[in-house]
């Protein structure tokens, strides 16, 4: 029997990450609009930003679903209408749904758009999933918390198709439906303004004796009780495949350019180095380097494979670990010159080693040899942020084309 190949679905947090998702190797995106979607710090997208995505996208043969999970109060149902009827007009894809009342809202408003049920939703059976299948859903998006087994039985027993999440944050709540932050900020978690509290240093205090703070661990630094360690299930990618779902999806639209685009070539070039070759095909350590490069934290399987316990949360910190730094992207390249128009964006200086990672061709490193300003004048550093540079480049380079440093290194 032939398997399907699974659809690569990106995060896309802005204009910006959209297209570098799309030309790094993604089948489809996820985006938001300025309301009604869940993230309400990752930059989103315009009215006419969310029809140039859709011309973008559409141009190269992608898909573009638009977030529209937000668990609605009453007075967002008056203002929905209008704004489902825009994304038809101008050629969403799908819509992403958590809240059962927007999801039939949608149904009656905009009958032929395709609805996909979000992770909001806590789909963690199969009879769920039949369920939403009935009601009209063309997909479910599973909750993090499944594992293999489940997710096969959920395959063999639900007709829609079915999306899981690959790689990416992991929430301390069923699915990201928390009320820590609004219960201590009054920032709504399930409105798009998440303060993250799960990431907070905390103490224990005993009723009786108020102000005196009590470490929960024996480090005296305080201890992230309740901070996961991140998803990864690229080393376990033939299972995830095999297991029959239909879509796979990266977490992060808040995360950076650099992070989007590492993340989807790596996932891009397993899966098709699987379908080329099925029985030979192992997981391979460049793809893996790739996703130490990128802000993270350390890698867990979450639920996948068992019960996550202590080993799949960090206790002493909420720092991320990176290998990489992002420090420039490629806006043009002049093949008479040698010379790449760059955009910076983190400190360069001369005599650096960085790596070139495209989005198609080979990637390679080269020593920083001759930098020059807008008007042609010798750089020996570039300092100011998002400053446009000249590069003169060992090899011809792509649009896009990033620039990063590896920081274990000296300069």
């Amino acid at each position: 029997m032939s398997m399907k190949k699974p659809e690569l679905l990106a995060p896309a947090g802005n204009p910006e990450k959209l297209k570098m998702a799309i030309l790094y190797g993604a089948d489809a995106v996820y985006l938001g609009g300025k309301a009604f979607g869940l993230r309400a710090f990752g930059g989103n997208f315009t009215r006419e930003e969310l029809k140039e995505a859709m011309e973008f996208v559409h141009g190269r043969g992608k898909r573009a679903y638009v977030t529209v999970n937000v668990y609605a109060h009453n007075e967002d149902i008056g203002k929905l209408p209008e704004y489902l009827t825009y994304l038809q007009e101008i050629g969403t894809d799908a819509l992403l749904v958590a809240d059962l009342g927007v999801f039939q809202l949608a149904r009656e408003i905009i009958p032929k758009m395709e609805l996909h049920v979000s992770t909001q939703a806590n789909i963690t059976n199969w009879r769920s999933a039949q369920a939403w299948q009935q009601l009209g859903a063309a997909r479910v998006v599973l909750a993090r918390e499944m594992s293999l087994p489940e997710i096969r039985e959920i395959r063999r027993k639900c007709d829609a198709e079915i999306e899981m999440f690959v790689h990416g944050a992991m929430c301390i709540s069923y699915s990201g439906r928390c009320y820590l932050s609004s219960y201590m900020t009054g920032r709504d978690a399930n409105r798009g303004s998440c303060a993250q509290p799960c990431r907070w240093k905390y103490h224990l205090m005993e009723e009786s004796r108020p102000g005196q703070y009590f470490p929960v661990d024996e480090d005296e630094r305080g201890a992230y009780i309740m901070n996961s360690k991140d998803m990864c299930l690229l080393p376990y990618l033939r299972d995830v495949i095999e297991s029959g779902v239909d879509s796979l999806k990266i977490e992060g639209r808040m995360k950076s350019v650099h992070y989007v685009a590492s993340v989807v070539k790596a996932y891009r070039m397993a899966i098709d180095s699987y379908f080329e070759a099925p029985d030979d095909f192992s997981v391979q350590q460049e793809w893996l380097g790739e996703l130490q490069k990128v802000s993270h934290r350390a890698y867990t399987t979450g639920f996948y494979l068992h019960q996550p316990g202590a080993e799949d949360q960090i206790y002493g910190s909420s720092s991320y670990e990176q290998t990489s730094e992002f420090v420039g992207l490629v806006r043009e390249y002049d093949t008479e010159t040698g010379f790449a128009l760059v955009e910076q964006r983190n400190h360069m200086k001369l005599g650096q080693e960085i790596e070139v990672f495209q989005p198609k061709g080979a990637g390679f490193r080269q020593c920083l040899a001759e930098m020059l300003d807008e008007a042609g004048n010798p750089m020996d550093a570039a300092p100011h942020a998002q400053q446009l540079l000249r590069i003169r480049m060992a090899h011809p380079v792509e649009p896009f084309a990033i620039l990063r440093r590896d920081i274990r290194k000296d300069g």
